[in-house]
């Protein structure tokens, strides 16, 4: 293999300049995670009687007979927050979802089921069946949540005392996210490393700024504050509900929390590649604000930082062996040099995470996949395909199409929900 002289020393170049960019990653990594401080449980009896302040859970389940459905609402229930209902949507579900809800709400009255009803023109399905199941609550503030969320006991009244004691309108908890399968340690590291870099808690918690973040799983608001932007309507048209919901209620001037709780709430996303393609698939067009230019861009910057590289470097080392010119060496020392700084970062994140430290090695992996979900739900949703999610067609052309972006907040990648 020939390849000109000038063109080799123009991709080492652009090689080292990928090892700087590694190089700040790695301190902003550290700068994050060593920021991230985990919020404690409340200790005490603190706003355990029934004088404490109501909470309305929302819990909108669809098609989750074979995940923890059984188990999320079980730990919701199991609050020690007296002044607490749990609201769960049935949202059409086409499977044995409805039964194990009814059959939960028979041996315990604090949980309501709602049989959720085809969204009005202009709704998405989720966005809906919390419309519905905040009009059927009566709490003073309202907690969004997912169907397949583990909450430990002392979580309401934590984020209630949290929520309180800092004259908070909004309180998002950011769960552990449980990786047990190939896929899930190869990708969801990745993911939450952009989140981290796109959205320091420094920044999301500033009211100065325009960043805003909301997590779907854990979303604490006072009801005041939520009626005041006309509830779920205001992001009825979002498969990214939560992040929208939390860039509207900012923008009012209500104020936001954004707090780290592995110990206090915990989910598994996906279970393998196919759900995590296909929910990734349903999110990530939305981070780049539906800005296909953004998402090509994004793409674009992850490959030649992060795969490229990699891939560069075998090649390099293959020549190298061959008896290649010393312009390889060059070459393959700062495109090796950028696996060896992403595998140091991903050792720590995914300590971090609980993700064995192996699977750092993967890391070119995870973010080649990422960038094919990225592509794959740009085009799906651009072109009017539309994205699968739970048997529904989402953006498809004849269907609700995406709302029109802003540019108040930078983009970011969403998590499923």
């Amino acid at each position: 293999m020939e390849i000109d002289l000038n063109a080799l020393t123009a991709l080492t170049g652009v090689a080292w300049l990928a090892v700087m960019a590694w190089l700040v990653g790695a301190f902003l990594t550290w700068r994050g995670i060593t920021k991230q401080r985990a919020l404690v449980p409340v200790a005490g009896d603190r706003l355990k009687n029934a004088d404490a302040p109501s909470v309305s859970v929302l819990v909108p389940a669809r098609n989750e007979e074979h995940r923890i459905l059984e188990s999320a609402v079980l730990s919701m229930l199991a609050q020690d927050y007296e002044n607490l209902e749990v609201i769960a949507v049935n949202d059409r579900s086409t499977d044995m979802t409805g039964l194990i809800l009814r059959s939960i709400a028979r041996t315990d009255s604090k949980l309501r089921v709602v049989e959720g009803v085809e969204p009005p023109a202009g709704w998405l399905g989720k966005p809906h069946a919390l419309q519905q199941a905040l009009d059927s609550s009566r709490g003073a503030w309202v907690l969004a949540t997912d169907a397949d969320m583990i909450f430990a006991p002392p979580v309401v009244r934590t984020a209630m005392a949290h929520a309180l004691a800092g004259g908070y309108d909004a309180v998002t908890l950011l769960p552990r996210v449980d990786c047990l399968s190939f896929w899930e340690r190869v990708f969801m590291p990745a993911f939450g490393w952009f989140m981290l870099m796109a959205m320091p808690l420094e920044r999301v918690n500033d009211p100065k700024r325009v960043e805003a973040l909301g997590v779907g799983g854990f979303f604490l608001i006072r009801r005041a504050s939520l009626e005041s932007v006309e509830g779920y309507r205001a992001v009825r048209s979002d498969v990214a509900e939560d992040l929208r919901m939390a860039e509207t209620l900012k923008r009012t001037g209500a104020r936001l929390r954004v707090e780290y709780a592995p110990d206090l709430v915990r989910t598994r996303m996906q279970t393998d590649f196919r759900e995590i393609w296909e929910g990734f698939t349903k999110n990530l067009f939305a981070g780049a604000k539906f800005s296909f230019v953004h998402a090509a861009l994004g793409a674009a910057g992850v490959c030649l930082v992060s795969v490229l590289p990699v891939f560069v470097a075998g090649v390099s080392a293959v020549m190298i062996a061959r008896g290649g010119s010393a312009e390889w060496v060059k070459l393959c020392v700062p495109t090796f040099a950028v696996w060896i700084v992403q595998v140091a970062i991903f050792a720590v994140v995914n300590r971090n995470s609980q993700v064995p430290a192996v699977y750092a090695l993967t890391m070119p992996l995870g973010h080649a996949l990422f960038v094919a979900i990225l592509l794959n739900s740009s085009v799906r949703v651009a072109t009017g395909r539309g994205v699968t999610w739970k048997g529904r067609k989402l953006y498809e052309r004849a269907g609700v199409r995406p709302p029109r972006r802003t540019r108040r907040t930078p983009d970011l990648p969403i998590a499923d929900e």
